[in-house]
């Protein structure tokens, strides 16, 4: 579906930061049959993904150390009040609120138990133009040591509310909301997830077929890493780019 505006709270964005940005505009325009624009030179490198002509994610420079990865940027009113509540709550800033050209201003902070995030302020540019849909950014999810802590800090910082399905059971699931509105997901970080993976926030992508997807993510050099798996939602999967970055994609049972 086509989004104008998100409400303060809701998850607008997402981006990858990749050490090879040929590879990458090759590799997920050939999984998503996105059109991939390089952006001026003062965007130093970054391009715009867009999907049926509206903005659907980024590709930008990977800028720090590790493997490649795909952030979640959360629309805020303001970022320097985001990022004074997050500071105030124990997280730890890795980039202070700044202004990126005239589209928005954002700011990046880990969570305290180590999960970074994003956080957008809209200017000129909302978020993802199309969501929610087949080859579009539908859903993103915090895996965490820590949910309870997790709950107070998202909570204070975002205002989320938080209800919880199967709680008790091995594997809780919990709904991060506004008011009635589901607006991401968390869940304890498995026990067969290796060690070495921190607290994260992972991103999904909607599919038309779970499987055809995965052939499509081998075929074009990446790796499958879980799936299919059948879960609520849908048919879900865990797959990995070439240069490493991980992440979902998900076959709906119905539009959201």
């Amino acid at each position: 579906m086509e989004v104008e505006r998100y409400e303060h709270g809701v998850p607008s964005w997402v981006d990858l930061g990749t050490p090879d940005i040929p590879k990458a505009i090759e590799f997920y325009s050939g999984l998503f049959g996105w059109q991939i624009e390089q952006g001026p030179p003062e965007a130093g490198g970054y391009s715009m993904a867009l999907y049926k002509g509206k903005p659907a994610a980024g590709l930008g420079p990977q800028m720090n150390p590790g493997p490649p990865y795909w952030n979640t940027y959360v629309s805020v009113d303001s970022a320097d009040d985001v990022v004074g509540k997050a500071k105030a709550n124990g997280a730890t800033v890795l980039m202070e609120p700044m202004d990126v050209m005239d589209v928005g201003r954002m700011a990046i902070f880990a969570d305290p138990i180590g999960a970074v995030i994003s956080v957008w302020q809209p200017k000129a540019m909302p978020g993802a133009g199309i969501v929610n849909e087949p080859n579009t950014y539908g859903w993103s999810e915090l895996v965490t040591t820590d949910v309870e802590k997790s709950k107070e800090f998202y909570g204070a910082v975002f205002g989320w509310g938080s209800e919880t399905h199967g709680e008790g059971s091995p594997m809780p699931y919990t709904e991060w909301k506004i008011g009635e509105r589901s607006v991401g997901g968390m869940m304890p970080k498995p026990p067969m997830m290796p060690a070495e993976v921190p607290p994260h926030w992972g991103v999904y992508f909607s599919v038309d077929d779970t499987e055809a997807a995965m052939d499509k993510v081998k075929e074009l050099g990446g790796q499958v890493l879980m799936g299919p798996m059948d879960v609520e939602p849908g048919k879900i999967a865990v797959v990995q780019d070439p240069q490493g970055a991980v992440f979902n994609i998900i076959t709906m049972k119905q539009q959201p």
